[in-house]
């Protein structure tokens, strides 16, 4: 059995899609409908741009996701493959979650673009810059990730954001709470905390705003079943009605994504083999949570696509 996933946000990368795009007419017209919703030139900035713009975060938002969904098109169009016939469940980290419902058709690619750039947009102007941060901490699991959040909160916001794997989870919150927990980490029997290159807190109670945002554009969007469960991110647990995915892509904005309870539980539901579209990020975070033995496969290329179509 296996589960299509879908990266977030920190594997953009000026290039990304070009080889892709120069390769195959069904990655073109992705990049072509996505720079049409958006009235922007997306594809130029991800290929030619500035790195600086392209992680502006309403940026990076639309661009992995229309990296990936290039990606599976080409698999679905020249490779012949339909998702349902492959695929059992579909799951993505944080953004990657909108990519997933996008690849299993519940919203349609304009959609998606715009949901996620105006994400993106609410996501920066819910806090003043210099006010939130987050901070990775290696070497820890839940439990220890949880005592170091409670120990630096001190009154502010400093909460788990993402539960990766069970050597990495990423706190948010607070700029002074999240540097206060830095300080900490060898009390509390981490490796280490590093401060990450982010622009606002994300998954944490201060992006209450943008989720407010959020839930308004999800009130309207076109919406609608996806062909293949997906697993969401606030729960772990998989979801097919349209109605409650909206609540929880709300819920998202200020929840935590818990990614490795996530992973166990679609190796719990059957799943031997993850596939990755459009980045190598999540692959390694899968191996690291799977319980029992698993395969990983990471879809970037057209020989990654050639590669794939061998073994479905």
């Amino acid at each position: 059995m296996k589960a299509f996933i879908f990266p977030g946000q920190g594997s953009q990368a000026i290039g990304m899609g070009k080889a892709l795009a120069e390769s195959s007419p069904a990655a073109r017209e992705v990049f072509q409908e996505v720079d049409e919703a958006l009235g922007q030139h997306l594809y130029k900035l991800m290929t030619e741009g500035d790195e600086r713009d392209l992680t502006l975060t309403e940026n990076a938002q639309p661009a992995i996701m229309a990296n990936a969904i290039a990606t599976l098109r080409v698999l679905e169009k020249e490779g012949g493959v339909r998702l349902p016939e492959k695929a059992s469940y579909v799951a993505g980290h944080s953004l990657g979650e909108y990519t997933a419902l996008c690849a299993a058709e519940a919203l349609e690619v304009r959609t998606t673009a715009r949901l996620l750039k105006l994400r993106g947009q609410a996501m920066q102007a819910a806090v003043p810059v210099g006010v939130g941060a987050m901070a990775a901490l290696l070497g820890a699991d839940i439990e220890k990730a949880q005592a170091l959040a409670d120990a630096a909160a001190e009154g502010e916001i400093c909460t788990v954001a993402n539960d990766n794997d069970p050597s990495q989870v990423v706190i948010s919150g607070h700029k002074d709470a999240i540097e206060r927990a830095i300080a900490l980490v060898k009390e509390h029997g981490i490796k280490r905390g590093i401060l990450l290159p982010v622009s606002a807190p994300f998954h944490c109670p201060l992006m209450q705003p943008a989720a407010d945002a959020m839930a308004e554009a999800l009130s309207t969007a076109d919406l609608k079943g996806p062909l293949v469960p997906v697993f969401a991110n606030v729960t772990a647990a998989p979801v097919a009605s349209a109605d409650t995915i909206r609540t929880l892509l709300v819920e998202q904005v200020t929840g935590r994504v818990r990614w490795r309870e996530s992973v166990i539980a679609m190796e719990a539901a059957g799943v031997t083999q993850f596939v990755e579209f459009g980045g190598k990020v999540l692959g390694p975070m899968v191996k690291r949570s799977a319980v029992g033995e698993v395969e990983t496969v990471s879809v970037v290329s057209m020989d990654d696509i050639e590669a794939l179509l061998k073994i479905l």
